[in-house]
């Protein structure tokens, strides 16, 4: 990889003390290592056994096959995050008062990620989550229009 992009940018022994503790912790039956809880958890299911997950692995061992390296450009799908709103869907300032004129609806009011449906929501979820919050917004807009905010 550093000779595909003509920089140093990855230390060869750096990446083998990675991969050789995440090894390690295959080993490990209590393992706090994430990524191999989830692995053994989902194979606690016997669906995902048998046809979605494969069985936890050492990457160094030879019979898993040679390694190869994956050039990433990596894109942010979700922020998890959004603008602060009051229940009108007014936007907030960092000091908590309202930005007058400023409405968020959908995702970018932040009833998402972490909120109403969690870290782990499954795509498809927040239609409901835009919707409303879109209406809210539309209604609360229309008070301020006709100076009934």
């Amino acid at each position: 990889m550093n000779r595909l992009t003509g920089e140093s940018l990855l230390d060869f022994y750096d990446i083998e003390q990675q991969i050789k503790a995440r090894d390690r912790e295959i080993d490990h039956p209590f393992s706090k290592d994430l990524q191999i809880t989830a692995i053994r958890g989902a194979r606690n299911y016997a669906g995902d056994k048998l046809i979605r997950v494969a069985p936890p692995h050492k990457v160094l061992d030879p019979k898993n096959g040679p390694l190869i390296a994956v050039r990433l450009h990596i894109v942010s799908r979700k922020t998890l995050g959004g603008l602060q709103t009051d229940l009108s869907a007014r936007v907030l300032n960092d000091s908590g008062e309202v930005i007058k004129g400023l409405y968020a609806a959908g995702e970018a009011s932040g009833f998402g990620g972490g909120g109403l449906h969690g870290y782990r929501a499954l795509e498809g979820t927040f239609l409901g989550g835009c919707l409303f919050s879109g209406r809210t917004a539309g209604r609360a807009m229309a008070l301020e229009a006709e100076g009934k905010e």
